[in-house]
């Protein structure tokens, strides 16, 4: 092995090797047909687990699969073909579907094993580059990953041909998430520990804005809701009755739309500019039913009331994604946010 580093483009040899790549999961993606379609259909059905086995790179890839698998709806674990010839084929049910990886479709420790899986009842599903190899005729389905050739400039080392293989394991979990109809409250369930799940397993009240909140009475000049508006950084106004419940909200993209219309009149009452009975969020509502109201209706920020309807906070989709405080230009005419 040389010491000594030959002079070389290395940008160049770096952008070859994602370009061999790319050319490898563009290969795939067209080569995609029926064998993945089978193979989603039995892995959505199964009432065991989906076992992933693999050895070298293609179990490290294998690995990361059954993890993707898990922490999207699919209970999967990972198996490693030594392991199981030595004991833990006990683990497997006949419910189960296994999914095999080996891009030569010939790994003798994979190989050896594949009868014992069809003997125990589960059915196979091959992830291979060879669909005629061995692997390929011992499974109930094939899913061919070949790629035109490896990055490694000796064909040698696994490259394209692994990343091929992780993002088909990435399509099927995706496909599976929506087939079975995952949603964010299952992800809460199975990421207790994680940001995302403990941000949305809060309260809206615990992730709200509750100072300074930008609000003005609905009968006030369109001017003064304005200046409430741009003090408050949050891209939204709320407008509130003679008793201080919200009566409608006026937002960064509303008098974007006044100005284009010539219909921004400072002197009018902001209630002849406002969106009435805007949606809210309720102090008490947990932040994934606030998240999944923002989402589905595109919205930016939402005013929280009490139960009395009085303005009691204000949320903003970055509070609930764990984004932080998020201040927005003083410009109006450049904002965006939606009551």
């Amino acid at each position: 092995m040389n010491a000594q580093a030959p002079e070389r483009d290395w940008l160049a040899l770096a952008r070859e090797v994602l370009e061999v790549e790319a050319d490898g999961l563009l290969a795939v993606r067209q080569g995609l047909g029926a064998g993945f379609l089978d193979a989603l259909t039995r892995m959505a059905r199964c009432t065991g687990r989906v076992v992933v086995t693999g050895i070298g790179k293609s179990g490290l890839v294998g690995r990361k699969v059954a993890a993707t698998l898990s922490s999207t709806g699919t209970p999967s674990y990972f198996l490693h073909p030594v392991e199981g010839a030595h004991g833990d084929m006990g683990m497997i049910r006949p419910e189960d579907v296994v999914l095999a990886i080996s891009y030569s479709g010939e790994t003798e420790e994979l190989v050896n094993i594949l009868p014992a899986f069809r003997a125990l009842g589960a059915a196979v599903v091959a992830l291979t580059g060879e669909p005629e190899s061995s692997l390929g005729r011992l499974s109930d389905v094939v899913i061919p990953v070949r790629v035109p050739r490896e990055a490694c400039p000796m064909g040698l080392a696994p490259t394209a041909s692994t990343t091929a293989a992780l993002a088909v394991g990435d399509a099927l979990a995706v496909c599976l998430m929506e087939y079975k109809g995952f949603d964010k409250s299952d992800f809460r369930r199975v990421h207790p520990g994680g940001s995302l799940g403990r941000q949305l397993s809060l309260f809206v009240e615990s992730l709200m804005h509750t100072r300074d909140l930008p609000a003005a009475s609905q009968d006030a000049p369109l001017a003064q809701a304005l200046e409430a508006l741009n003090r408050g950084g949050l891209g939204l106004v709320a407008l509130l009755d003679d008793g201080g419940r919200v009566a409608g909200v006026l937002s960064d993209g509303d008098v974007r739309r006044l100005v284009c219309k010539g219909a921004l009149d400072p002197a009018s009452p902001a209630y002849h500019s406002m969106t009435k009975n805007p949606r809210r969020a309720r102090v008490g509502d947990s932040a994934a039913k606030v998240l999944d109201v923002m989402e589905a209706h595109q919205i930016t920020v939402l005013p929280v009331v009490s139960e009395d309807e009085r303005l009691a906070g204000m949320i903003h989709l970055h509070d609930l994604l764990g984004k932080g405080r998020l201040k927005f230009a003083s410009n109006l005419v450049n904002g965006g946010s939606a009551g």
